[in-house]
């Protein structure tokens, strides 16, 4: 009789335990029977009962749930090519649609992927990438302190938007928020979690920044060696002033000294007979000094001037 028994109790327990079950405070559970969903949607908390063995539990997560999307490829309305990494918050409000049609959230993420990804390719279309890294539309440029007033007319500005990116993405929003409804989801945010060039318009990209940079930097060598130019332009002129300055006070100041030497011969020549012998002598000795030098032959006829006083002299 024991063996009877104890398999009666173990029926009865075994049947007791299947018959129960127990609702959290995160989930919510939809009771199926032979496969079909029975009943609503149990959404309290608590110890609840179902016909036992022939009815399942299926648990359904009620807090919010998050999809992170894979990093996709697109190009933008400007035929640029960038790397899109999206995420967002979900959750689901609709228990027993979301079960109908999902089944589990393994399906749901894979909708997820589909719906958003697809919204994403063609909000992204229809933007330019200005639009799409920009925050907002007035948004007011960080100028460098280097760059000249000509620089800061062309770089200093950004160029004007319609939208941002936070409009972009309400548009991807709104437009996945209706089509997840269906499948009891309601969709509560996304956001661009990373925005990138794709890897084989980068190196160009980075390119072009560094030449843009080179054209700054060979402009601001240009200005520099025409003010360089400019100084020292202003450097000779004033040194040839000075110079000229110079050159003509001493040529003032020796012509007044010729002159007044002049003055001064002109004055010792005409005092008497003996002087301008005198003068005479001494000009022609000059003379002699600077004609006649070693090795030095000098023919002259008798009746030069210069001759008159080597006529007179003894070998001695």
């Amino acid at each position: 009789m024991k063996p009877i028994i104890l398999i009666i109790i173990a029926a009865i327990f075994l049947l007791f335990s299947n018959a129960f079950y127990t609702v959290k405070e995160t989930e919510q559970v939809i009771i199926t029977q032979f496969g079909k969903p029975v009943g609503k949607p149990i959404t309290e908390a608590g110890l609840k009962m179902k016909v036992p063995f022939a009815q399942q539990v299926n648990p359904i997560e009620k807090r919010i749930l998050e999809w992170d999307g894979s990093p996709s490829n697109m190009p933008t309305k400007d035929k640029l090519y960038i790397a899109v990494d999206l995420f967002a918050r979900w959750r689901i409000t609709d228990p027993l649609q979301y079960f109908l049609r999902l089944r589990d959230e393994r399906s749901a993420q894979s909708r997820l992927d589909d719906i958003l990804g697809s919204e994403t390719r063609n909000a992204v279309a229809k933007h330019e990438l200005i639009e799409i890294i920009r925050t907002t539309k007035d948004r007011k440029p960080l100028l460098d302190a280097s760059l000249s007033e000509a620089d800061l007319a062309t770089l200093g500005t950004l160029v004007p938007i319609s939208k941002g990116r936070a409009s972009v993405e309400y548009e991807i929003f709104t437009a996945a928020a209706d089509k997840v409804k269906v499948f009891g989801i309601e969709l509560l945010d996304i956001r661009f979690k990373r925005i990138n060039y794709n890897e084989s318009v980068r190196p160009k990209i980075y390119d072009r920044m560094i030449s843009e940079r080179r054209q700054i930097a060979e402009r601001f060598r240009s200005e520099g060696n025409g003010e360089a130019a400019r100084i020292n332009g202003l450097r000779e002129r004033d040194l040839n002033k000075v110079r000229s300055e110079a050159y003509k006070e001493v040529e003032e100041i020796r012509g007044a000294a010729d002159a007044k030497a002049t003055e001064i011969y002109a004055n010792a020549y005409n005092s008497s007979d003996d002087s301008r012998d005198f003068y005479e002598f001494q000009k022609t000795m000059d003379m002699y000094k600077s004609v006649i030098k070693n090795n030095t032959t000098l023919m002259l006829s008798t009746e030069s001037e210069a001759f008159k006083y080597l006529k007179g002299m003894s070998p001695e």
